[in-house]
């Protein structure tokens, strides 16, 4: 009889176990094609708890963190479909390129993120399926969000003739002061022996003298403990005359003593930044862009651009091919011409393989995050932009000002357009 009563205690125990796992497993809300899981959500809540008691925070009710989390992966739920519909795929090489820049930003290596994920109980395999979420999620969100987004050419011109425009796309300056003091209602014989000091230490200053050194000694500014730096400031933020002298200053040199109410003040320029002329490379350049696909794989598109690299090298056409076989929308039926273009808005990859191709020359085959290229450098030339540069850093501050806006517009258009039933 002991043996029998053992086998069903025991196997009492087991089918409660069992019993158990469904319950932690149950299905606590159905999006459309999936599902979400009890166990899903249990992990998200102590991720999130989690990050909220490394904050110092206060963790609100749970039956309110419970449904803001399950919100929030109803919404994740959504998008991965769209995600999964549209085609988007993340190469282990880009996941593992991903967990690769994560770590260096923590000042890890990748063995030593894994530890540190290890220590704060959470597997290197669930990060990377979460990292691999997220990166199908901001790939969704850049198809989807920023095709809503327009900026219009009056739009550009009246954030640029703007007060606002002109702050924040002005130069800015590091600055250092010295201040000799004048107290209210100072006589003219106070206001003299201010206006020698302040010429005294100007004439110093122009023979070479340490500006940080006379500022620590001489200057009564708040700042003069620290050698009299300021930070950076926006020409528009200081007072006249300064507003319009500082523009004239190469960095390493000071203003004449400017009369303020405070009294006189002599600015240093230490460095500026940002406006002005833009001086930059432009390279012309074509290519031919082979992209892996559900029909065809990595290596079948390696391959391909191989023998075109091969046919090009031995004779053939670089725009006749391009405009057969290249994938790139946006060049191919131009030859794979992408004109004069920034390097700065191509991926790193394209970018240093450009840089390293001489004009006139072909580059061997090479993988980005698009796909498979060869390009062929046609020129390079230098051109002031500052036009173009202001313009374009308008149109990215205003596209910017309206994702968040159309962002939170179309994931509230996705959730109400979904079939969501919540069993929680």
């Amino acid at each position: 009889m002991r043996p029998l009563l053992l086998g069903a205690l025991l196997l009492g125990q087991g089918l409660l176990a069992q019993a158990e796992v469904r319950l932690l497993d149950r299905v606590v809300a159905i999006v459309d094609n999936d599902v979400v899981m009890q166990s899903q959500l249990d992990q998200r809540l102590r991720d999130v708890q989690q990050t909220i008691a490394k904050r110092g925070a206060a963790l609100p009710p749970e039956h309110v963190l419970t449904q803001q989390v399950l919100e929030r992966l109803i919404i994740e739920s959504i998008q991965l479909q769209i995600g999964e519909r549209s085609g988007i795929r993340i190469t282990d090489e880009e996941l593992n390129q991903a967990l690769e820049t994560i770590a260096q930003r923590n000042g890890l290596s990748l063995e030593q993120f894994r530890q540190a994920l290890a220590q704060d109980g959470l597997s290197f395999a669930d990060a990377r399926e979460q990292v691999r979420r997220e990166m199908i999620i901001s790939r969704v969100r850049q198809r989807r969000v920023a095709e809503r987004i327009q900026v219009t050419e009056q739009e550009v011109q009246n954030f640029l003739a703007s007060d606002l425009g002109k702050m924040q796309l002005s130069e800015e300056y590091r600055l250092a002061n010295i201040l000799i003091p004048v107290p209210d209602g100072a006589s003219p014989e106070t206001l003299q022996a201010a206006a020698r000091q302040a010429d005294e230490l100007y004439q110093q200053l122009r023979q070479g003298a340490d500006f940080a050194q006379l500022a620590i000694a001489r200057s009564a500014s708040e700042t003069a403990l620290e050698g009299g730096e300021m930070g950076w400031r926006k020409a528009a933020q200081l007072p006249p005359p300064f507003d319009s002298m500082i523009g004239a200053l190469q960095p390493g040199e000071v203003t004449e003593p400017v009369r303020t109410p405070g009294g006189f003040i002599i600015l240093k320029l230490l460095e500026k930044r940002g406006g002005g002329g833009q001086v930059r490379e432009e390279v012309h350049v074509r290519h031919i862009l082979i992209k892996p696909s559900e029909i065809r794989s990595e290596a079948e598109a390696r391959r391909l651009v191989e023998r075109l690299y091969e046919r090009i090298q031995a004779g053939e056409d670089f725009a006749e091919l391009a405009k057969s076989f290249s994938e790139d929308p946006g060049s191919a039926l131009n030859g794979g011409d992408l004109n004069w273009i920034d390097p700065n808005a191509l991926v790193p990859e394209f970018r240093e393989v450009m840089a390293n191709t001489p004009s006139g020359q072909l580059s061997k085959p090479f993988k980005t995050p698009y796909g498979w290229h060869v390009l062929e450098v046609l020129g390079r030339r230098a051109t002031d932009s500052s036009a173009q540069v202001r313009e374009q850093q308008a149109v990215n501050l205003l596209r910017n000002r309206k994702y968040d806006e159309e962002l939170q517009a179309w994931l509230r258009q996705i959730r109400d357009e979904a079939y969501v039933e919540i069993k929680l």
